[in-house]
């Protein structure tokens, strides 16, 4: 089971075996920030912190991030991910989010970045109230997987180029691998260490991950994992 930590009154985390998810709760309405990777029962662990009626929103669609989704009927995210979603056995109807989308939650207003690379349809949201950007797997100070079907780098960095127009919005980063909280340099760090791979200036180890030989670049600050070249 999901181990649920509270932030504040109105944030919690549930840290579940190497991926966290969030619930996210507004004066209207409570949001589940994916639902976890061994978590069948997300929401509802998440309605005994909350009697608010409660959404889902889904950062991008990976099995590690949509174990509790069977729990509702609908959700929200990027329809560039339905196929990564149906693929994994996604359910329900999705609610298409885009870039600058706002989900208010009442007096926590909720928006959307499309941050594509690590999937097609990958998003980041930030808490425009409480400063706080959830990057997903974007951002993390862990192993960032861009290896294997639908990633792609140079989106990648794209996305994270892309990110640091926003940094004023946000005073820290929710990950939902690795290190909690962490600090928004870690974006530029991130950049940096993608495009030193890019240019073929480190070298790799390589690893097997889930049976399949990728590429493991690691900096100071985070690790990357990538197709062989």
């Amino acid at each position: 089971m999901a181990q649920v930590i509270k932030v504040n009154d109105s944030t919690w985390r549930f840290e579940d075996d190497g991926v966290r998810f969030f619930l996210f709760v507004g004066t209207k309405k409570a949001a589940l920030i994916d639902s976890g990777m061994n978590v069948p029962n997300a929401k509802r662990l998440a309605e005994e912190l909350t009697d608010l009626p409660m959404i889902l929103i889904n950062t991008h669609a990976d099995p590690d991030h949509i174990s509790g989704n069977d729990a509702f009927s609908e959700l929200y995210m990027s329809p560039k991910e339905d196929g990564n979603y149906r693929e994994n056995g996604g359910t329900g109807a999705i609610h298409p989010v885009h870039e600058g989308d706002v989900i208010d939650l009442g007096d926590r207003p909720l928006r959307i970045i499309d941050i594509p690379g690590h999937t097609p349809g990958s998003i980041a949201i930030i808490d425009e109230k409480n400063r706080i950007l959830v990057s997903g797997d974007s951002v993390e100070d862990g192993n960032i997987f861009l290896f294997g079907p639908m990633r792609n780098m140079d989106r990648y960095i794209e996305s994270m180029k892309h990110l640091l127009g926003f940094t004023d919005m946000f005073d820290e980063i929710y990950a939902m691998h690795g290190s909690f909280p962490v600090k928004n340099d870690l974006i530029e760090k991130v950049i940096e260490g993608a495009q030193l791979i890019k240019a073929g200036k480190v070298e790799g180890s390589h690893v097997n991950i889930f049976g399949k030989e990728a590429v493991l670049y690691k900096f100071p600050y985070a690790g990357f994992l990538c197709d062989p070249k």
